[in-house]
């Protein structure tokens, strides 16, 4: 019997493998189709672009290794949390499994928030799906548990790039600061609206116009404070230390003008209050330095108290009118990278003797200052010890809006003190209430910086 295929049979073969390839050839062009509709689709999402950019920034940039799966968990926390506050007494849970791909994982969560939003969007109130998506932004930011490591909307942004970069508008005069405990806390600025109102002090505030601030966030209270030239604004304050004294204050708005650098020569010593680290502090500072020296003061006090930090590389630049050479600052990436900020090498001569002046609330980049020039044997640090916020933060703008502020890096001193969590312990210990005013006569810490400075000048003319 002859098994040998017939030619037929050779035919019907060939036919066959063809039919099976022009079916699978038409598979695989239906599938990168339908990949290519479903990748137009979700790129099309709301809030898409900006929850893939904001997933990725923080993935890849976190100074210590974070995973996908945690970064999904917060931002689902922080949508359920919204969906909860607006009405939705049971969110449905949104579960997003991780890709390894940090666009994708942005998009099918603004997949999932759309489809959340659409089925809840009747009982929902006054809520809004951009809104919706700045919660999962949010919450994706919050899941390291890291307070430095947040999302800030575009009002908020604009806020604090005008407080870094400078500004005039219509306020009162105040830095505002929220406590680790929720507190809002307010600092008057010399000269302006609210000192010159009576608020001379630190203060704690409670309500403005009657609204009270009790879990606000700031830049919201920033905003009831603003106002137009020349309007009036009433607030509800107490001492930082006895906030059971409070009283009302009435503030007319004027406008204010930020600048950061506040000088003033006082027996026969130069004095410079350093409020932030702002984009022009540098500048700012060398302009105060230089004027003081042409006095010929016979010594400097850098005061950095109530001072929560801003910009190191603006901190590298004070730091470098006092050191000719040499390393400022260490940072220190999730790779364990180390990379040395160096003295820019235009040190002014004969800043010497300084005293620097230190609080609780003195913080990274003024910590930064503190350490350097302790780390130098160029200055005394009197006061109380500092706050301890040793990581450094870096901005990523966002494409629709907004911006990531990312702890990125961890830093160390000169001679490799750690500060985070720590503080530095000034060289002379002097506590004081935080009510006291900065150059009263019931300024304790000032009065030890002039008696250092006193003693110090008095040896040299030995």
């Amino acid at each position: 019997m002859n098994d040998a295929p017939t030619p037929r049979s050779h035919r019907l073969l060939i036919a066959l493998i063809a039919v099976i390839a022009i079916v699978a050839v038409s598979w695989v062009g239906l599938a990168r189709l339908r990949s290519a509709r479903e990748a137009a689709r979700l790129a099309a999402l709301p809030g898409a672009q900006t929850l893939a950019t904001g997933f990725g920034d923080v993935e890849r940039n976190y100074y210590e290794p974070i995973s996908a799966a945690t970064l999904l968990l917060g931002g689902e926390k922080g949508a359920a949390a919204y969906l909860h506050a607006h009405g939705i007494a049971k969110p449905a849970p949104i579960a997003i499994a991780p890709t390894g791909n940090p666009v994708l994982d942005g998009e099918h969560l603004a997949d999932a928030l759309d489809t959340a939003f659409r089925l809840d969007a009747p009982h929902l109130k006054k809520a809004t799906q951009r809104e919706l998506v700045d919660a999962a932004l949010g919450g994706i930011l919050a899941a390291p548990h890291d307070p430095y490591t947040v999302y800030l909307p575009p009002r908020q942004w604009k806020q604090l790039d005008e407080s870094l970069s400078g500004g005039d508008f219509g306020g009162i005069g105040v830095y505002i600061f929220q406590l680790r405990d929720g507190r809002i806390l307010l600092q008057p600025l010399p000269g302006l609206a609210a000192s010159k109102a009576g608020l001379t002090y630190p203060a704690i505030l409670s309500s403005v116009d009657g609204k009270s601030v009790a879990h606000v966030a700031t830049d919201i209270v920033q905003r009831w404070i603003r106002g137009p030239k020349g309007s009036t604004v009433r607030l509800q304050i107490a001492p930082f230390n006895k906030p059971t004294q409070k009283r009302e204050l009435s503030i007319v708005r004027n406008i204010v003008i930020v600048p950061t650098v506040y000088s003033q020569t006082i027996d026969g010593f130069g004095y410079i209050h350093l409020s932030e680290f702002g984009a022009n502090s540098a500048h700012e500072m060398r302009k105060a330095l230089l004027a003081l020296k042409a006095k010929h003061v016979k010594g400097y006090i850098l005061d950095l108290r109530d001072n929560g930090g801003g910009l190191v590389e603006q901190a590298v630049k004070i730091v470098s009118n006092f050191v000719p050479s040499g390393p400022i600052v260490f940072t220190i990436d999730r790779n364990g990278t180390k990379v040395e900020s160096e003295a820019t090498g235009d040190a002014i001569a004969g800043l010497t003797p300084l005293v620097i002046l230190v609080n609780k609330f003195t913080a990274s980049a003024a910590e930064i200052t503190t350490g350097a020039l302790q780390d130098y044997h160029l200055a005394t640090a009197i006061g109380t010890r500092t706050y301890g916020k040793g990581v450094v933060q870096q901005l990523y703008l966002l494409p629709q809006g907004g911006a990531l502020k990312i702890t990125v890096a961890r830093y160390v001193t000169p001679l490799n003190r750690d500060i985070n969590h720590k503080g530095l312990q000034p060289d002379i210990v002097v506590d004081q209430p935080v009510d006291i005013p900065f150059g009263s006569p019931q300024d304790k810490q000032l009065q030890a910086a002039l008696a250092r400075l006193k003693a110090l000048t008095r040896s040299n003319k030995r």
